[in-house]
């Protein structure tokens, strides 16, 4: 009996020591890979640009040729979510409407959503978006030359902001905008509240807003330097919100409010 009691004992001792190496392989591996798979990313962001890089200037020379720029955009941004084994799955409450201007919020927690949102509308839009990002190389040439650029730092910037948005969508451009406003430290975090900007300019403008959960970029590749994997990646755009006969005054709080909680209800069940 004891001779029994000794080998389970002995089995059970070689089977921990076994899972035990194969998580520490796995551990190491991840090591390995994973800043060999941050590097695939931003090969997979510059190569296409530095190879249309002419094309891309000709179409950042005038705001007029902005749309052929967008098909470009969104061509560039389905090499990169591809390239990196993602497979996107989208589904929609209502298709968008052609040649309408719309407000895109969304929620944020990767750099992968700026593709992400480039996939999701055939309609053209530009991101409002901070101006650290400038400063990657390549990439960052045509971000300054197509985005409308925050300046945390400046105070003047939000106004310089809103100015800009309200030409280009007086142009009849859309908006897209990140409105959480940064991404948070805290991993735990599912969705930090929202700021006013984007709710405000679709009420003055009188375009329809459209909510936008992206569920599963934090997950793929997260700015957490060791997270990430290849995988599907889930996207839902919301019913848009018309904003005809909204005031700002009046209604911009609970607009924003109403928006964040379609967002924050749909990451909690998914």
């Amino acid at each position: 009996m004891r001779a029994i009691i000794l080998s389970r004992s002995i089995e059970i001792d070689v089977h921990k020591v076994i899972n035990s190496s194969i998580f520490d392989t796995l551990k190491w591996m991840r090591y390995i890979l994973m800043p060999l798979y941050r590097v695939w990313f931003y090969i997979l962001m510059g190569v296409p640009i530095i190879i249309m890089f002419p094309l891309l200037v000709l179409l950042t020379i005038s705001e007029k040729t902005y749309h052929l720029f967008f098909k470009v955009a969104r061509f560039w941004s389905a090499i990169i979510i591809y390239g990196m084994g993602f497979w996107p799955v989208i589904k929609r409450a209502q298709p968008m409407k052609k040649n309408q201007s719309y407000m895109l919020v969304a929620n944020h927690t990767s750099m992968t959503d700026i593709m992400m949102m480039l996939l999701i509308s055939k309609n053209p839009f530009v991101f409002v978006g901070k101006k650290e990002l400038s400063k990657i190389p390549v990439f960052g040439f045509f971000y300054k030359r197509t985005c409308i650029l925050v300046d945390r730092k400046n105070p003047r910037s939000r106004k310089e902001v809103f100015d800009r948005a309200r030409q280009r969508m007086q142009d009849g451009v859309g908006i897209c905008i990140f409105p959480e406003g940064g991404v948070s430290d805290d991993l735990n975090v599912v969705l930090d509240p929202f700021k006013d900007g984007a709710f405000r300019l679709a009420i003055e403008h009188q375009i329809p807003l459209l909510p936008v959960t992206l569920y599963d970029n934090k997950k793929r590749f997260p700015f957490h330097f060791w997270g990430g994997s290849p995988g599907i990646m889930r996207a839902e755009t919301h019913a848009p919100i018309e904003t005809v006969g909204m005031k700002v005054m009046e209604d911009k709080a609970r607009f924003r409010e109403s928006v964040r909680n379609i967002i924050l209800h749909s990451l909690e069940k998914a």
